[in-house]
């Protein structure tokens, strides 16, 4: 047994644990400040240009922004994003070794009408985030999600892109030798430099907001947004509802203001927790284009993911070591138990599993990369009735379903018109449309969950509405008209 007094004279092993004043992994001169991973360890002005050259490397590998593209940089004010405006920023000062090459903007949805905020809330987090846009110089858009009630329906249409096709590295090359020209006459002209026509932008945006240029909301709008988000029964069908209307939202402003490209803040944690919340949802077939580095779906209009290497540690460190600004904003999920979502739940597993075990965000997001979908290319060639309605991703259901199921799916709702025909069930509901057959098999799950259509945004039921009549044309030689169907002999009396 062991004594108290029991003297063992050194022979335990002790266990070597990395300290802070190990030398730095990369210089191998400069005190170690901070270890991200085992046997990463790093010094400030090294975890600098580390961070620096994952994000260039990141735009570098990929070559999907030309010189010279409108992008447009989604903010929400969280970590992630705070830092890609930051990369952002330090690829376009005068001091970098190699500039990026295109025209930033920045937008921010204010979400605070569907969590529950008050304008006086929302009105403070504006005004904190736009310090933040101005000091930037870049033009800025604050759009609150109110204004998705008043959308046109052609944000649901896919847009046809420049090229129709994925750039190539000639393609890319042949941008880079028509952008260095066009350089060379900015130089020679500072009045037409990127930098002041930035400046202007930017106050051309602060007027906008001054003189209410922008849609402004109102309490009628307030409580239609909060009367849609409340016939929504389950938090996982709101939360998927509120990033659908997000998506939306952003597609609109970068089509309006002439953005190419969208520059989302989705962290490597981030997009390891998507993944396995979209496998839940039932989105397995678009997770391609939904973890990916690029997602072409909106075809003039490409969303770009540069953060998706960064750890949400790495963020965290950087932010608080180069003093990034951010600001947080309760979401719907703020305060939310693990178990109130299929999205909650997947972020606690995922993030209390990385603690015990550190490669875990790693091991799912290496397994995303390696994910290509089986569905047909996203491109505008893709006929509108193959894609969904909410989400624009490939439809994954099978269009020929049961009559029963479409009758069971029509009567949930009541008021059902309908006409038999021969080969034909065509049903109209006096106040809905039916969503199903347009929609892929996740957001039938969320559109289940609402318990009154007729909450929906205009455009999205005007598009219905829309595209079912195109399909009653491109079938209408194939129906038999009224008096056609009164005069087939009918059997036992019916």
């Amino acid at each position: 047994m062991c004594q108290v007094d029991e003297e063992y004279n050194g022979q335990l092993d002790h266990r070597v644990t990395p300290r802070v004043s190990k030398k730095c992994v990369k210089c191998k001169e400069n005190t170690t400040v901070l270890i991200i991973r085992a046997g990463d360890a790093f010094c400030r002005g090294c975890f600098k240009e580390y961070f620096i050259h994952k994000f260039r490397a990141m735009l570098g590998k990929n070559r999907v922004i030309f010189p010279g593209e409108k992008v447009l940089l989604a903010v929400s004010g969280g970590p992630a994003s705070s830092s890609m405006l930051s990369q952002v920023q330090e690829g376009l000062s005068r001091d970098a070794p190699k500039k990026l090459r295109f025209v930033p903007g920045i937008i921010y949805i204010d979400e605070g009408g569907a969590s529950g905020q008050s304008m006086e809330e929302r009105k403070r987090t504006v005004a904190q985030l736009e310090s933040v846009f101005r000091a930037t110089n870049y033009h800025y858009h604050i759009v609150h999600l109110e204004q998705v009630l008043s959308l046109p329906s052609s944000v649901l249409e896919a847009g046809s892109s420049a090229t129709g096709k994925p750039p190539t590295g000639s393609s890319y090359k042949a941008a880079v030798d028509h952008f260095i020209p066009t350089r060379k006459n900015q130089n020679q002209h500072p009045d037409l430099s990127v930098e002041n026509a930035q400046s202007h932008l930017s106050n051309l945006s602060m007027q906008e907001v001054q003189n209410g240029v922008t849609s402004p909301i109102t309490p009628e709008h307030t409580q239609a947004l909060k009367r849609l988000f409340a016939s929504v029964r389950t938090p996982t069908a709101k939360e998927d509802l509120l990033h659908t209307l997000r998506q939306h939202l952003i597609l609109h402003t970068a089509r309006t203001q002439g953005y190419t490209k969208v520059m989302m803040g989705d962290s490597c944690s981030r997009l390891a927790i998507k993944l396995l919340s979209n496998i839940s949802l039932g989105r397995g077939a678009s997770l391609a284009t939904d973890t990916g580095f690029s997602d072409p779906r909106h075809g003039d209009v490409v969303i770009v993911r540069p953060m998706r290497d960064y750890s949400s540690k790495e963020i965290a460190y950087y932010n608080r070591m180069f003093d990034i600004p951010s600001v947080f904003i309760p979401g719907l999920d703020s305060k939310a138990q693990d178990k109130a979502s299929i999205q909650r739940l997947t972020e606690s597993f995922v993030t209390k599993l990385q603690t015990d075990f550190p490669s875990t965000v790693s091991t799912i997001y290496r397994t995303s990369e390696k994910l290509h979908t089986a569905c047909p290319p996203q491109n505008t060639n893709t006929q509108l009735s193959a894609k969904c309605l909410l989400c624009v991703c490939a439809l994954d259901t099978k269009l020929g379903e049961s009559h029963c199921q479409c009758t069971k799916m029509a009567s949930h709702h009541g008021n059902v018109l309908y006409s038999l025909n021969k080969k034909t069930c065509h049903f109209v509901l006096k106040r809905t449309v039916d969503l199903k057959s347009l929609l892929c098999y996740s957001c039938r799950l969320t559109i289940k969950d609402m318990t009154a259509l007729d909450a929906l945004p205009q455009y999205i039921l005007s598009e219905a509405e829309r595209r079912r009549s195109q399909m009653r044309e491109e079938i209408s030689e194939f129906l038999l008209d009224e008096e056609e169907d009164e005069a087939i002999p009918r059997v036992n009396g019916s």
